[in-house]
């Protein structure tokens, strides 16, 4: 199945002129689109869904072509950059039609980076067609490498498979940074291995605080653990200096002395981000959210459907980005026990 002919790939040449950029009402240039294209999952992540989740009817869902249209809407109003999530994005029938579709944005040059977060489960089967399809660097997200306690986390998960994925992303020369999620009691004292293991294979090693989107079943505040100590720790063993790299998403990085390696802090309660948001997300049914941590949505399924030219798609992203929340004020404590928001991390792929 083809999506699109070549000839649709937008024409950018940086020489010229830059593409018209969205801007919100706090002046920040929006040049960042996160696309979940599903909200399922073969793990089950005790700190991003329950158990027994229900998922979406897939007749709901948006199709491939509807997905790429939607991209590249936000590709020709200056998005540079594109991640695939999910759920796991590589579950997701066909996925890599619209991976390859999508890729002729990277060799128009409107596209910057083309690039997904990952679980890892099926790497093996997709790592070389991701490469060949221009994705250069993509995120795993793995918590810890102990088989049993993986097993606990992800209550699905196997972790051979997850580094036999790794392995397979490494052949094939994909640049890989591992996201890990910070969790009181359960993997805290295992940080400090799983950054002398990353670095060891050449990997950036980003941690994550916990954050209180949706129903899992467990207390967010037995979860919850500030990434604040996690440094203070980090810096009683290694040298922590801060560089000014960047990704082009919230991670704060310092490079590691000792190891050579970079390590990032995601920190969306003890320090928010939002002073530099650049970026918006687009759900799987194509719900538009401004900001990860407030309510306020765009969907823009029906102006994408009301007609085959995008003037009424570029006219609802147009207004969405007007309305763009200036931030958001998560919280995790003893009087707020309760989820943040009732959608689950798996709409948006965080």
């Amino acid at each position: 199945m083809v999506l699109v002919n070549d000839t649709s790939a937008i024409e950018f040449d940086r020489g010229e002129s830059s593409p018209p950029q969205l801007v919100d009402p706090f002046q920040r240039a929006i040049t960042y689109l996160r696309v979940s294209v599903t909200d399922r999952c073969d793990f089950r992540c005790v700190y991003c869904m329950s158990e027994h989740m229900t998922f979406l009817p897939k007749s709901d869902l948006l199709s491939l072509e509807e997905l790429d249209r939607l991209c590249s809407a936000f590709v020709e109003k200056g998005v540079n950059k594109l991640r695939l999530t999910g759920g796991e994005p590589l579950v997701r029938r066909g996925i890599m039609t619209l991976v390859s579709s999508l890729s002729r944005h990277l060799a128009s040059g409107a596209l910057k980076e083309l690039t997904l977060t990952t679980n890892g489960s099926q790497l093996q089967k997709y790592a070389a067609e991701l490469k060949g399809n221009g994705v250069k660097r993509i995120n795993i997200s793995l918590d810890t490498l102990n088989a049993d306690k993986f097993r606990a986390i992800t209550r699905w998960g196997n972790l051979d498979n997850v580094m036999a994925g790794i392995d397979a992303a490494q052949a094939q020369g994909l640049a890989i940074k591992i996201n890990a999620v910070a969790l009181k009691g359960v993997n805290e004292d295992e940080i400090v291995n799983l950054l002398e293991w990353a670095h060891g294979r050449g990997m950036d090693l980003t941690v994550i605080e916990v954050m209180p989107l949706g129903d899992v079943d467990e207390s967010r505040l037995d979860q919850y653990l500030p990434l604040s100590l996690v440094r203070a720790k980090l810096a009683e063993r290694f040298t922590l200096g801060d560089i000014d790299y960047r990704t082009g998403g919230p991670a704060r990085y310092v490079r590691v002395k000792e190891t050579g390696g970079r390590l990032g802090f995601i920190t969306p309660l003890t320090h928010n981000f939002c002073e530099s948001c650049n970026r918006v997300r687009i759900t799987c049914t194509g719900t538009l959210y401004m900001c990860l941590g407030q309510n306020d949505a765009a969907d823009l399924r029906k102006p994408l459907r009301a007609s085959e030219s995008n003037e009424f798609l570029d006219s609802a992203i147009d207004e969405a980005i007007a309305h763009k929340p200036k931030g958001h004020d998560f919280v995790i404590d003893r009087r707020h026990l309760k989820p943040a928001l009732p959608r689950h991390m798996s709409m948006t792929g965080g």
